[in-house]
């Protein structure tokens, strides 16, 4: 078996990938990550475009994640004219069909506050070519970073970032993955981007992006949450991470800024620099554990 590489994956193009998702690739018999394909080589962008104007990068595996092969960006997004930028994409397979759900914002701005940002969905049968579907109407015309989980009774919940909300997480439910009805804030308190929601060792977990590491919080029917520490806090810390299960243990997959990010606006290349990197998540004593320098060989992912 082979030694799985840290970091896992680097994108040639800018070298700033970030916020990925995994997703079986049924076609191709492949796994494929598709992530936020941030600008971080592109010299003169001024305060935050290098962050904007970004596509969704695509990377493969046919060794079971132990490998990563750069594919290129996906296309057929825009709805309208021009450059725009696509943010922290969630893939869900139904069987037959994927959706996707992906962070837009119009343009390019220079500046962080006052640009709305969407959800949309898009549906494709390849993962190629992408039909946009809707713009989500949700809690305000600032959210980003959809996360979906079939609910056991039937039906499927949507955990998303509202900015206007002071950074909390709101939940959104379905029946089909076409039409959503806002269900409430789901996690308050301190402020957070990038939920992630996956069930393991009996109960469900969620983890969220605080900046300094990943938040967990635990819940045993989706509706009420309690904090259980942090995980991949050390320096540099775990960011926006998706988390593929494998049985009796899971995968999370996150980006960091190895060269020491503390910020996003006037920095060097080597602090806007980010990178893919993976670790094991097991349950012991009903708390969620995580041990990033736990040496891990391929193959991670089953085909």
């Amino acid at each position: 078996m082979s030694l799985i590489p840290s970091p896992l994956f680097r994108d040639p193009v800018h070298d700033g990938a970030a916020d990925p998702v995994l997703v079986y690739h049924r076609g191709e018999r492949a796994w494929w990550m598709v992530y936020t394909n941030r600008r971080a080589n592109v010299p003169g962008l001024p305060h935050f475009s290098w962050v904007h104007g970004t596509d969704l990068g695509v990377a493969s595996s046919t060794d079971g994640g132990t490998t990563w092969l750069y594919r290129g960006v996906l296309t057929g997004l825009d709805t309208e004219w021009g450059r725009h930028t696509y943010w922290a994409p969630e893939i869900i397979d139904d069987g037959e069909t994927y959706h996707m759900y992906v962070s837009v914002v119009r343009g390019v701005p220079e500046r962080w506050p006052g640009h709305e940002r969407h959800i949309r969905h898009y549906t494709s049968t390849d993962l190629l070519r992408w039909t946009f579907r809707s713009t989500l109407e949700l809690s305000s015309a600032f959210v980003i970073d959809a996360c979906v989980l079939a609910r056991p009774g039937g039906g499927w919940r949507m955990w998303y970032k509202d900015e206007a909300d002071d950074c909390h997480t709101w939940a959104a439910d379905s029946d089909d993955l076409f039409d959503w009805r806002v269900h409430g804030p789901a996690v308050t308190g301190r402020p957070h981007e990038g939920p992630n929601v996956f069930a393991l060792g009996g109960t469900y977990w969620m983890i969220v992006d605080e900046w300094r590491g990943q938040r967990v919080l635990r819940s045993d029917d989706l509706e009420c949450w309690e904090p259980r520490g942090l995980l991949l806090d050390g320096a540099p810390a775990g960011q926006h991470a998706d988390v593929v299960v494998r049985g009796d243990d899971a995968l999370i997959f996150y980006f960091t800024h190895p060269g020491g990010h503390a910020g996003m606006a006037g920095e060097s290349y080597d602090a806007r620099r980010s990178s893919i990197d993976v670790a094991r998540l097991t349950v012991a004593g009903g708390t969620l554990r995580c041990d990033r320098g736990e040496p891990l060989h391929g193959p991670l992912l089953a085909g």
